[in-house]
């Protein structure tokens, strides 16, 4: 881990505001509660000053109506106190851009997408000071990230493979790719520092899913300790068998008591070149989102519950990020045997 000071947090944040195109006189909104870093808060603060931009700096309660704290998943509705507030939402919907410094964020709230629509960018940071050092995006991120974007819309079929038995087939048709790069230089843009990959919402996959040893289970930021298979039809996870974690998943879907806890959302692979898989063993819980696992590069990434495609909202969102798998598009790997294919 390194030993960061408040003048290497200045630099990058500077550096990330700068890749998502702050310019001179547009307004930022430095968004935090009273649990947020203050370090970033002064950071995020001065970064925006520095490229000559005005800045608001808005802290408000905190607190996630429902469900109970989910350990910086991003998987609530929100703060209750902007989910209930059209002063602060105003507030937000006026600004060029957001730096999000909240726990949860609004990642799955329609409230964000309403945000989006304005035209304000929003930027969520929420990982340990080194892990935003380390995994600092470049311009050259998004490049590669919208050729994946690009061949997904183009294609039919996702398949993923794996030694330790997965092999699952996913229908790609009207599945919306999408990817996060590290930073919101677009209007209208969400994005998440650190994060590169590229991602879809499909319809349809069919199969099976074997999690192994070494794998990582969020937002529980467990590492896999005995093999779990995952039975999948329809887009749905009909049976998952193995040892404790195959229990602790099964527990969490039961007491969930969320009719899309056991359907698949999302689905992609990360691009993030400088990501630590042991990142998660390295850290409290409480100290990082596991962004290291999520964007791996090489990884395949899956998740449950929340579908916009579908128009499905759900708290219960789980993901799961492993290594080892071939991910081929219309037959042509992305990704073999866990390493990242120049295509």
């Amino acid at each position: 881990m390194l030993d960061l000071t408040s003048v290497d947090l200045l630099d990058a944040f500077t550096q990330e505001l700068k890749l998502c195109k702050l310019k001179p006189d547009e307004h930022v909104v430095v968004l935090s509660e009273p649990t947020s870093r203050g370090d970033y808060v002064a950071a995020a603060f001065g970064a925006a000053k520095a490229c000559g931009a005005h800045v608001i700096a808005a802290t408000v309660p905190g607190g996630n109506p429902s469900p109970s704290d989910s350990t910086r998943t991003g998987a609530g509705p929100g703060l209750s106190a902007v989910l209930g507030d059209t002063t602060a939402q105003d507030l937000l919907k006026a600004a060029d851009l957001v730096v999000d410094l909240t726990r949860e964020g609004f990642i799955h709230a329609p409230l964000q997408q309403e945000i989006l629509r304005t035209g304000t960018r929003i930027l969520f940071v929420c990982d340990a000071p080194d892990v935003l050092v380390r995994n600092l995006p470049g311009p050259e991120d998004k490049a590669e990230v919208l050729k994946g974007v690009n061949l997904l819309k183009s294609a039919s079929v996702m398949r993923v493979t794996s030694e330790a038995g997965t092999d699952l087939t996913i229908e790609l048709p009207g599945s919306k790719p999408e990817f996060q790069v590290g930073f919101a230089d677009d209007p209208g843009r969400w994005d998440h520092w650190p994060s590169t990959m590229v991602l879809c919402w499909p319809r349809f996959s069919e199969g099976r899913i074997v999690l192994s040893e070494g794998d990582i289970l969020l937002p529980f930021k467990e590492y896999v300790r005995q093999p779990v298979t995952l039975e999948i039809a329809g887009g749905n996870i009909e049976k998952v068998s193995g040892g404790a974690e195959a229990h602790l998943l099964n527990t969490f879907f039961d007491d969930a008591n969320d009719e899309w806890g056991r359907s698949l959302s999302h689905m992609g692979w990360g691009l993030m070149r400088t990501a630590d898989w042991f990142a998660t063993a390295l850290y409290g819980k409480e100290e990082l989102m596991g962004m290291d696992a999520r964007a791996f590069a090489g990884n395949f990434l899956w998740s449950t519950g929340p579908h916009p495609v579908l128009r499905r909202e759900s708290y219960a969102h789980v993901d799961i990020a492993m290594r080892g798998c071939t991910v081929s598009v219309d037959d042509q790997d992305v990704v073999t045997a866990g390493r990242l294919v120049d295509f």
